[in-house]
């Protein structure tokens, strides 16, 4: 009985031996494979990471190239486009410092010069406005949206025909530099507003007969505004049939300023509302 005893328990232990071995192995051999995966993703890692780096550099050194080349090429697609040209810039409403950096910016090595820039102060000063003439027997009233129409095509043919009044100026514009009047295009820039405010409609009507007047003279106008100007304004501008640009801010958008300026038609930039980057595929006359 105890040589049987001794003999199982020996058996015994050489099992559970070879349990404990067998576990001990399999556990060395897991993390061996644990270590190998890891050690793989991390070379795959930093392989990836390397061909990223790679590929941005080539990146940034294209769009270096590529603006070098914009730069260089922009003077020769707007030389001389608009010689001769006396072009203003009015803000109705407003004009961002941004929009009249990139105007002047935009007429370089045109032959066109920006002669006035003037901020049209909103709402407009009722008192300015001429009433229509009164009916037989009946007092002046206070003047309507007609009358506000009138007044602004009367100012918008003035900055054209050269027929400036002094006292308008100073009391219509917040601020003004250079000779408003014997301009030959506009550009012109509409602040956001509330359109529900308080003298918004005679204000509204003002602003259509200004470029009423304007265009009425024969000259340029086309509405413009920055990248981030926010609402945009460019619908207003559609509407009224009106050449427009809503990225003047941007090297293709000065040059849709300049083809825009020169006589093209359309909808021009990078937002929504744009019916194509340049004129020439829009439809407009084109560079």
């Amino acid at each position: 009985m105890f040589d049987f005893r001794y003999h199982a328990l020996s058996l015994v232990a050489v099992f559970l031996a070879l349990m404990i071995g067998l576990l001990l192995g399999v556990a060395i051999g897991d993390q061996g494979l644990v270590s190998s995966a890891e050690q793989n993703v991390r070379d795959s890692l930093r392989k990836d990471v390397r061909d990223a780096r790679a590929e941005s550099a080539g990146l940034r050194k294209e769009l270096a190239e590529r603006r070098r080349f914009e730069q260089a090429v922009y003077p020769l697609l707007v030389d001389d486009r608009l010689a001769g040209q006396r072009i203003g810039l009015i803000g109705m409403g407003g004009l961002p410092d941004g929009a009249i950096r990139a105007v002047r910016r935009a007429l370089e090595n045109t032959g066109g010069r920006l002669s006035a820039v003037g901020i049209v102060r909103e709402p407009v000063a009722a008192d300015l406005v001429p009433p229509a003439p009164p009916r037989r027997g009946a007092p002046a009233g206070a003047p309507d949206e007609a009358a506000f129409r009138r007044f602004g095509a009367t100012i918008g043919a003035r900055l054209v025909r050269g027929r400036e009044d002094a006292r308008v100026r100073r009391s219509l514009f917040e601020s003004s530099s250079g000779k408003l009047e014997g301009l030959t295009a506009v550009v012109l820039v509409r602040a956001a507003r509330d359109e529900k405010a308080a003298a918004a409609a005679q204000t509204g009507a003002f602003e259509l007969g200004f470029v009423d007047g304007l265009v009425d003279t024969g000259a340029q106008v086309v509405g413009a505004e920055l990248t981030s100007s926010e609402p945009s304004q460019i619908a207003w501008f559609k509407d009224r049939r009106v050449p427009s640009v809503d990225s003047i801010d941007e090297l293709a958008g000065r040059a849709a300023l300049v083809f825009a300026l020169a006589g093209a038609n359309g909808a021009f930039g990078v937002k929504d509302s744009a019916e194509a980057l340049l004129p020439t595929a829009a439809g407009g006359t084109g560079p």
